[in-house]
């Protein structure tokens, strides 16, 4: 049943309005109940989950009583009325002390009038429910409060529901079922006259119990709290029913009956006693004697006298007046002496029950009267009493007024007229749906038409749904719920679900009696699963007119829009339901099926209504059929799941429980949520096919949605419990591999006995060995080969996983009570499950719309057979994402450390004849270098590694983090770790490599310095002797005069300088190639290549020799095939490794192996790669790499002749001559050379430097830039950057550039970040403020270098040399300063050191300006980012490439976060005709999405098949590594739908193949859809 809404109030009777001064209010007060009367008491502040709800403290005074007895009651636990005394101090008690215990106890029947006075309505029957169940007597008439009518609690009963079978139905195992108030059966009542000595009570519960127990049924002095006085329930009537359970000497009666007990003396309550007596078959009168006023009133009766019996004490302390005055009311009324029933005193109670129970059974015999308690109402409108129901009169005719409809026809012709929507188009909705996903029906169909047929099937069925119009019930069912308040409406879906199971019942009984035959013959199923949908549809509740109004919205969705405007609040309407209380069906049972957009929207607007606190726990509840679970839930939680022995509602229900502020801290959630789930393993479906798959796709649902799945093991049937586990431990197995670990418990029912855990071990042993054995086949049928054991799977521990409950009935039924060790075993459970939540791993519970995602997700890979590969997830695709956003700036922020040491590294090695710096000598020491060059890698090394760590350490706090979904990517954990190895593996060799190269490259340049060095020291003597030869001249030389003989004399000299010598570099290429076919047979065709350059001029061309010589490959159709993969290859290779070429010999360094070597590794890398593919020999892979080293040799060749061209020795004379020119004119003529030689300093010196300096930096400032700032979410993972680089191909519309993607992705990919990069630096001059943020940098450093240089120096000509030497100290760590300026400015300097200095300052600020208006000039940036040291548009293709592993059908690129995974996938793969997949019967390109292919009928056939036929549905047999993962949507896809039918013919002709034969639909995508499905593929939230 569902909680009350909040806020409701119902007078129990119309003057309850006012608390006045009396017995009552001192009761409420003195229990704190004032603020709940009237009425005011809700059952749903009784369910919320808070630290009370599970404690089990005694009570500490009597405010606190009500709520634990309510507390103990809705979890059916009959200690409940214990409470009713506050423990007492024992050492404080005196014997002879007569002291007051009034203020430490309440009467047990106060207590209960109380709470039935303070409860609302829904709460009323919930306490009526729960006492039956306890075998409580039940109020039938309650005391008028502060009002003079007592009140019909007609309404508080309506929800009991009996079973019972009477002795005629003992031989067929029949039994009879009803509701309590509806049932015509005897009333005997038991009344008493003043204080009677007998207890009438005790007496009832010795006739109504059976030999071998006494339950207390009546409450009794005897009892807690029975002694205290009364102060409020003098006048209530309680009742209570016995019921046979069809043993005839077992039963004390052979048919129902209903017994009613009046407290207090009838005098004082004749009102009650009156209404009793016009009610009942007979009324037992318990009493001493009569007096007078009791004589008048007895005789008042008149004819009802005749119902009456008279029980009397006969012991000695009883007067014979009484007896006597007894016998005159006997004549009176003429009543025959069997009607006076005396205790003698030699006759126990035992014995006296007997005879009560006698007169009892006469009464049944003789009489035929009976009556229902719906019935009495009339009577109560009569003699006075109130009627509870009375209020609700509005709610009832509305329930009425929808059942109307069903009149004699049948529930099945209802529902099919009235419920129409979730009949048969709703089931074939679900049918196709699971088909779209399995294609198990397409036969010789291609797969895409079929699916698109499939398509188009949904759409005509939901046409065909939105053509129905609202009938009559349905309009009524949502105009009520629309319309009311929360009160009517709580009222109307109470009687209507009460109405509605009314009529079920009527028509399920001869069904399943009927099923129960057939199921016994066991040879027609047809007949069986004809008899088993009739029960189905033969059950009807609430469930399904909610059913219909989801079927309603989804169809509304569709078309019509003002029919999707008019549905739009339904969800809003769903939504408060379920916190109201009420169940919603998660799974239609009978469809087996979700309404997925539906149950998302009301959990949605759900969300919104809680202010988006929605944080859940889901437990679950799984088992055999009729074990049990829902009445566990029941009992743990107190709610109303529906309780039945049949299997009248399938599939999953869920509820909502509130979690108290006290307890949202601990939890770390806002509600839990419960999972109720039909019985799995029913027998009486056993035969039927569809039985197993369903209970599969219910169990994996329901545990993939849940934190804590409870496993309710019934010990009877070792069989269907050996199902469960195994269907079970498929579902488990299924969520460790998708990334969930639920908390698994195994409750035993029906397991009595302290003992019963420690006796059970060799049990809990035997259950594991079971779930070991299971979960090795289940690993096995889901090719999962590492699981061995259920430990494998999820955490689970023999002892405390595991417990053992008793059976729930104390007895046997239906007059047994509910077990108290059940409900106390039920609460331990609870608990520890609650303490588990606490504890849970998932550190962070998810919210609706995680729920939601998981969901869909779940229920997806439900509907594909092999749910493992099946399964997508955003949840996971999302935690996957945000994690490889943090290692890609982990990453780049290891990089970037890397970079800096790296330059000053190599600045290191540049400066390093600083040390010689007054010598000017050479460094010639070659193991100077090498000792530095390995001191350097040794430091690399050790960065590298704490790099590592720290990347290692920040990953293991990643997967510490409280947020739920990092659970989710354990299973990658492996992986990233890889990644953080060999990233850093791949960052440490790449630094050595550096390191190398600027070794090699400073060997090279000190040779081409030595020479350039004696040159130049040479010129500089001729310039001094011409100086002196000049300055010894008696005739002054005019400038003109000093120019002449300056350029004869550099003429004569400069002639006499040699040139480097050029290597021969194609030769060198040629080497490295050899070397990289060592040890394998290839010299013939090496030999024959005679000119390496002659290599690589013309286009490659694959030829058939270059094919494997297999003979299936050498058939024609197969052969062109083939040829055309390698030359596509080919040409991919080739345009890769030239760009890797070109980019290198921008480099303004000269030529060295390692080189050649990259080149020659980038190849074999793709060799590798593709070498399944390809089928090539080894003929092509000489022909391949001859053909790119030709144009290495080429290319290569140039770079070092520009190496040479740059360090040539004349050249560079040549361009410090006008510097000599001017020094010698200067000397010549003694003028002050201090503001020249500082300019000249700073534009030869400092310029160069600073412009290195800015490049160096350049390239990661521009990264930083792209990955912090507007273009962030672009270049944060793989997987947002091609949604980018896709979206950007869509909106150019450009078919060339679709082929360059599909053929040179690497190269279209770097030339699309590079024009990114272009556009975003081009606006508002960025690249501009990135160079001059740097100059000033730089500047800045220089300038207070000169500072810190020129001090403390003395203001000589001496000190500008000391200058010098200081200034270059200075900046070692930041710039590598040209020796040649050094010596340039030394060269004949006459000035001081202070005029230079300032001299310098001014140029450099000069120099500043200069080159800030040279960066504000209009450059090529693309051109510019290819000479940089650094090229940020290979770092950012670093971060975004991943894997380069390809998709073997499509070739779609893995969306994978590095290279070393266990799993290839991608989000959104293409028609295989975008990857040139053709037929080969008809070679038209294949329209097929993998997606498809994989999980449908069909085969594949290439070379590494060998060309024979293989199933699709096995491709991991030759791709183990490839997870193809169905689309998440079917509008997925719409992008590649989209450009295959965009581009088919064009895409034909470039694959030289016949067009694709794509389904019409294709045709019909807009490329705004096409955009759509690309944001749902990558899941982009826009």
């Amino acid at each position: 049943m569902a909680s009350h809404p909040e806020g409701i109030k119902m007078n129990h009777c119309p003057e309850a309005s006012k608390l006045n001064p009396g017995p009552l209010k001192t009761l409420l007060h003195k229990l704190g109940l004032e603020k709940q009367y009237p009425n005011k008491l809700t059952l749903r502040s009784l369910l919320e989950i808070n630290k009370d709800s599970i404690s089990d403290d005694a009570v500490d005074s009597l405010k606190a009583v009500p709520r634990y007895f309510l507390k103990k009651l809705l979890i059916v636990n009959a200690k409940c009325r214990s409470c009713t005394c506050l423990p007492e101090d024992e050492s404080s008690i005196e014997l002879d002390s007569d002291q007051n215990t009034e203020d430490n106890e309440v009467n047990l029947l106060d207590l209960i009038t109380a709470l039935f006075l303070c409860a609302d309505s829904f709460l009323q029957q919930e306490m009526a429910l729960k006492m039956s169940m306890c075998q409580f007597a039940v109020p039938l008439l309650l005391p008028p409060g502060t009002g003079s009518q007592s009140t019909l609690m007609l309404w508080a009963l309506r929800a009991i529901l009996k079973e019972w079978r009477p002795h005629a139905l003992s031989e067929s195992k029949g039994f009879e079922e009803g509701n309590i108030v509806l049932l015509q059966m005897p009333l005997i009542s038991f009344v008493r006259l003043q204080a009677c000595s007998m207890s009438k009570s005790r007496l009832l519960n010795h006739v109504l119990s059976n030999d071998q127990q006494n339950h207390n049924i009546f409450a009794h002095k005897d009892m807690d709290g029975g002694a205290a006085p009364r102060t409020i329930s003098g006048g209530l009537v309680e009742v209570c029913w016995y019921l046979p359970c069809g043993n005839r000497n077992g039963d004390n009666f052979p048919e129902p009956l209903t017994v009613a007990n009046l407290r207090g003396d009838i005098c004082a309550s004749q009102a009650q006693f009156r209404f009793l007596t016009q009610v009942s078959t007979a009324i037992f009168i318990f009493l001493d004697s009569v007096d007078e006023d009791e004589r008048k009133l007895l005789l008042s009766l008149g004819d009802m006298g005749s119902k009456l019996f008279f029980v009397v004490n006969s012991k000695e302390e009883v007067s014979r007046n009484g007896r006597t005055s007894v016998k005159e009311i006997m004549d009176a009324f003429k009543l025959k002496s069997n009607k006076l029933l005396m205790q003698r005193p030699n006759v126990n109670r035992a014995r006296f029950s007997r005879q009560i129970t006698k007169a009892m059974k006469d009464i049944l015999k003789e009489s035929t009267s009976k009556i229902s308690i719906e019935s009495m109402s009339n009577e109560a409108i009569e003699l006075g009493p109130f009627v509870d129901e009375c209020k609700t009169e509005a709610s009832k005719s509305a329930a009425e007024e929808i059942l109307k409809g069903i009149g004699d026809q049948s529930i099945v012709d209802y529902k099919r007229n009235q419920l129409p929507l979730q009949g048969e188009h709703w089931k074939q909705l679900a049918k196709i749906e699971k088909e779209e996903c399995r294609l198990k029906d397409s036969g010789e169909n291609r797969l895409e038409e079929y699916r698109a047929k499939l398509q188009e099937d949904k759409l005509k069925i939901r046409r065909e749904q939105n053509k129905y119009k609202t009938t009559t019930a349905m309009a009524s069912f949502l105009g009520f719920l629309a319309t009311t308040d929360k009160e009517e409406k709580a009222l109307f879906l109470k009687w209507l679900q009460l109405k509605l199971d009314m009529r079920s019942r009527k028509d399920l009984s001869s069904l399943r009696h009927r099923f129960k035959e057939q199921s016994l013959v066991k040879q027609d199923n047809k007949c069986l699963e004809e008899l088993d949908q009739c029960i189905l549809d033969s059950s009807l509740g609430i469930e399904h007119f909610m059913r219909e109004m989801g079927q309603i919205y989804e169809a509304s969705r569709l078309g019509n829009p003002q029919a999707s405007s008019e549905h739009c609040p339904l969800p809003a309407l769903a939504a408060e339901l379920l916190l109201d209380g009420y169940p919603f069906e998660l799974l239609d049972g009978d469809a087996s099926n979700i309404p997925e957009k539906w149950v998302t929207d009301v959990l949605m607007e759900l969300h919104r209504k809680v202010g988006e606190k929605s944080k859940l726990l889901v437990l679950t509840v799984l088992g055999v059929q009729s074990t049990g679970k829902s009445t566990l839930l029941n009992t743990m939680f107190g709610v109303q799941f529906p309780v039945s022995s049949g299997r009248c509602t399938r599939g999953a229900f869920m509820l909502f429980l509130r979690v108290g502020e006290d307890m949202r801290k601990d939890l770390r959630c806002d509600f839990i949520l419960l999972i109720d789930t039909e019985g799995l393993k029913s027998p009486s479906l056993a035969q039927l096919d569809e039985s197993c798959e369903h209970d599969n796709e219910l169990a994996t649902l329901v545990i993939g949605l849940s934190d804590i799945t409870i496993i309710n093991v019934a010990m009877e049937n070792s069989t269907e419990m050996n199902d469960v586990l195994q269907i079970a431990v498929h579902a488990f197995l299924r969520m460790k591999e998708v990334g969930k670990m639920p908390v698994c418990h195994f409750v035993h029912q029906n397991v009595a006995g302290v003992s019963a855990h420690n006796k059970n071990v060799t049990d809990r042993k035997h259950i594991l060995d079971r779930l070991n054995d299971m979960t090795q086949i289940a690993a096995e049928m889901e090719k999962r080969p590492s699981v061995n054991r259920f430990t494998d799977v999820l955490d689970y521990d023999a002892d405390k996983n595991n417990w053992y409950i008793p059976g729930l009935w104390h007895g046997t039924p239906p007059m047994a009570p509910v077990n108290t060790g059940y409900s106390e075993a039920v609460l331990d459970l609870k608990k520890n499950l609650l303490e588990v939540l606490k504890t849970c791993r998932y550190e962070e519970p998810s919210q609706i719309p995680e729920f939601i995602e998981w969901m869909k997700s779940l229920w997806k890979a439900v509907k594909y057979e092999n749910f493992i590969f099946s399964f997508r997830n955003t949840l996971v695709a999302q935690a996957y994402d945000n994690l490889w956003k943090e290692m890609t700036q982990w990453e780049w922020e290891s990089r970037n450390k890397i970079y800096t040491w790296q330059t000053k590294a190599n600045l290191q090695i540049s400066n390093l004849e600083v040390n010689s710096f007054e010598n000017q000598a050479e460094i010639q020491d070659l193991q100077k270098l090498q000792k530095l060059e390995e001191s350097l890698k040794s430091e690399a090394l050790k960065m590298v590694a704490t790099l590592e760590n720290e990347i290692t350490e920040k990953l293991d706090a990643y997967y510490k983090r409280k947020d739920r979904n990092v659970s989710l990517i354990e299973k990658n954990k492996i992986d990233f770790f890889h990644h953080i190895r060999d990233v850093h593996r791949d960052i440490l060799n790449k630094e050595k490599y550096k390191l190398h190269m600027a070794v090699k490259l400073k060997i090279s340049t000190i040779e081409a310095d030595d020479i350039h060095r004696k040159q130049k020291v040479r010129i500089e003597q001729k310039v001094l002797q011409l100086l002196q030869n000049s300055s010894d001249s008696k005739t002054p030389l005019s400038d003109e005069q000093l120019e002449d003989e300056f350029g004869k004399m550099w003429s004569r000299e400069v002639v006499k300088i040699s040139g480097l010598e050029e290597q021969d570099i194609p030769s060198f290429v040629f080497k490295q190639l050899r070397g990289d076919f060592s040890n394998r047979n290839v010299n013939e065709e090496l030999q024959n290549a005679k000119n390496l350059t002659a290599y690589g001029k013309e286009p490659f061309k694959a030829k058939s020799r270059h094919i494997c010589t297999m003979t299936k490959l050498k058939r024609m159709f197969a052969i062109k095939k083939v040829k055309q993969n390698v030359q596509r290859f080919s040409e991919s290779v080739i345009d890769t490794c030239t760009r890797l070429i070109l980019d290198s010999a921008k480099s303004q360094t000269d030529y060295h192996d390692t080189l050649t070597k990259e080149v020659l590794e980038k190849i074999n890398e793709s060799l590798r790669e593709n070498y399944k593919d390809l089928k090539t020999n080894v003929k092509f892979e000489v022909d391949l790499k001859l053909h790119i080293c030709g144009i290495a040799s080429r290319e290569f060749l140039q770079m070092h002749r520009n190496f040479l061209l740059h360090n040539d020795p004349k050249k560079r004379l040549e361009e410090s001559r006008n510097q000599y020119l001017s020094d010698f004119i200067d000397s010549y003529r003694e003028r002050d050379h201090c503001q020249r030689k500082a300019q000249d300093f700073v534009q030869h010196g400092l310029r160069p430097a600073i412009l290195q300096y800015i490049n160096r930096f350049l390239g990661t400032d521009i990264v930083d830039e792209m990955v912090k700032n507007s273009h962030a979410a672009e270049y944060s993972s793989r997987s947002s950057f091609q949604y980018s680089i896709l979206k950007d191909l869509l909106e150019k519309d450009d078919f060339q550039a679709f082929v360059k993607y599909f053929q040179t992705y690497e190269i279209y990919v770097k030339d699309f970040i590079c024009q990114h990069i272009k556009e975003c630096f081009s606006a508002e001059k960025s690249f501009v403020m990135l160079k001059t943020n740097r100059l000033k940098e730089i500047i800045q450093k220089i300038t207070e270098a000169i500072e810190k240089a020129s001090q403390p120096l003395p203001n000589d000509t001496k000190s500008v040399t000391e200058f010098m030497k200081n200034l270059c100290k200075h900046l070692v760590k930041d710039i590598c300063i040209s020796i040649d300026a050094v010596e340039g400015v030394l060269f004949q300097i006459s000035t001081t050191c202070d005029p230079f200095t300032t001299s310098l300052h001014e140029s450099l600020s000069d120099l500043k300006q200069q080159m800030q208006d040279e960066f504000s000039k209009s450059i090529d940036i693309i051109e510019s980012l290819y000479t940089l040291p650094i090229k940020p548009q290979d770092e950012l293709f670093m971060r975004v490439s991943g894997c380069t592993e390809q998709c073997p059908f499509c070739k779609m690129p893995c969306d994978a976060g590095g290279k070393d995974h266990r799993q290839h996938y991608a989000n959104a793969h293409r028609p295989q005709a975008l990857g040139s997949y053709r037929s080969f019967q008809t070679q038209e390109l294949v329209e097929t999405l993998c997606t498809t292919d994989v999980n449908g009928e069909k085969s594949f056939i290439n070379g590494d098949t060998d060309l024979e036929p293989h199933p699709y549905k096995d491709y991991r047999t030759y791709y183990p590594k490839w997870n193809i993962q169905p689309d998440s949507t079917d509008e997925a896809s719409d992008y590649w739908k989209y450009v295959l039918a965009t581009y088919n013919d064009r895409l034909a002709g470039e694959y030289d193949a016949k067009p694709a034969v794509i389904p019409e639909a294709w045709k019909t995508i807009t490329k705004a859809q096409a955009l759509e499905g690309l944001k749902i593929a990558f899941s982009i939230k826009v």
